[in-house]
C-alpha cells in the first residue's frame, strides 16, 4: 500500500504574535485556575472532538505548555499556532507534489496583505442556548484579500487533487485549546469563565505553506513541505 501523508495548506504566524497568543492564553488560564466543577474527573479530556489536521496528542501537559490542564481546558502549544486555509487530509507523494504546484500558482496571483487578529473567544460562533464551546480561539477580521485567496485556492486544488471541502464559511481562526464539552456542563453556569477579549495583533501575511502532520506519542511534528511566497 502506497505510503500516505497527513497534508494541509496554511499561514504560519510571526514568533511574536505566537508570543503574544501564548501571554493572552496564560490569563485565561488564571480564571480556569479558580473553577472547581462538580465532578470526580481527573481532568480527563477522553475522546474529545478534533477538527482539521489535529489531534488529541498535539496538547501536551508539559511544563512548557501554557498552564495546567484544568476543568477539561487542554492548550495547543505556541509552535503549533497557525490558520488552515484547507485541509487535504492524507495524499500520496505525487498527490503531494499536485498540491506544491497549485499551492505555488496560486501565491504568485497575490500579493501579501495585513491581517489583524482583534478577539479572543469561545468557539465556534453562534452557539445555541445551552451548548458547550469547543475551542478558546483567536480570531481574525474579515479580510476580502484572504477571502480572494482562499477561494482561488480551494477551487485549484479541487480540480487536481480528491478532497472534500469544508462546507461553511470560512472565517480566519487560530485554535488555543480545545474544551471538553461534558466538564464544561459540571460547571455552574455563573461560575464559567468569560472569556471575550479584545486583542490588537496585526501582522503580514508573505507567504502560504504546504505542510505535513506526522503523529508522534508526544505530540504531532508539523513539517513545512514547501513554502511559497507571495508577490512583495
Amino acid at each position: 500500500m502506497e505510503k500516505r501523508h497527513r497534508v494541509f495548506v496554511a499561514i504560519n504566524l510571526p514568533n511574536e504574535i505566537k508570543k503574544e497568543l501564548e501571554m493572552c492564553g496564560r490569563e485565561i488560564q488564571e480564571k480556569f485556575d479558580l473553577v472547581h466543577p462538580h465532578t470526580n474527573l481527573n481532568n480527563d479530556l477522553g475522546d474529545i472532538e478534533l477538527e482539521g489536521e489535529a489531534t488529541s496528542s498535539e496538547y501536551s501537559g508539559s511544563s512548557e505548555s501554557i498552564g495546567k490542564i484544568d476543568v477539561g481546558i487542554k492548550w495547543v502549544e505556541k509552535d503549533n499556532f497557525h490558520i488552515t486555509l484547507e485541509f487535504l487530509g492524507a495524499l500520496t507523494d505525487e498527490e503531494i507534489g499536485e498540491v506544491c504546484v497549485v499551492v505555488k500558482e496560486v501565491a504568485e496571483r497575490y500579493n501579501s496583505f495585513s491581517l489583524e487578529l482583534n478577539k479572543v473567544m469561545y468557539g465556534p460562533n453562534k452557539l445555541k442556548s445551552g451548548q458547550a464551546p469547543k475551542f478558546v480561539w483567536a480570531e481574525g477580521e474579515k479580510s476580502k484579500e484572504l477571502k480572494l485567496l482562499r477561494e482561488d485556492l480551494e477551487k485549484s486544488l479541487t480540480e487536481k487533487v480528491r478532497f472534500v471541502p469544508e462546507n461553511r464559511a470560512f472565517a480566519p481562526h487560530i485554535t488555543l485549546a480545545r474544551i471538553n464539552s461534558w466538564i464544561w456542563k459540571q460547571i455552574e453556569p455563573e461560575e464559567r469563565p468569560e472569556v471575550d477579549e479584545t486583542v490588537d495583533l496585526p501582522f503580514t501575511v508573505e507567504s502560504i505553506d504546504v505542510m505535513e502532520s506526522v503523529l508522534r506519542k508526544g505530540g504531532p511534528v508539523y513539517t513545512v513541505l514547501e513554502s511559497h511566497q507571495l508577490k512583495s
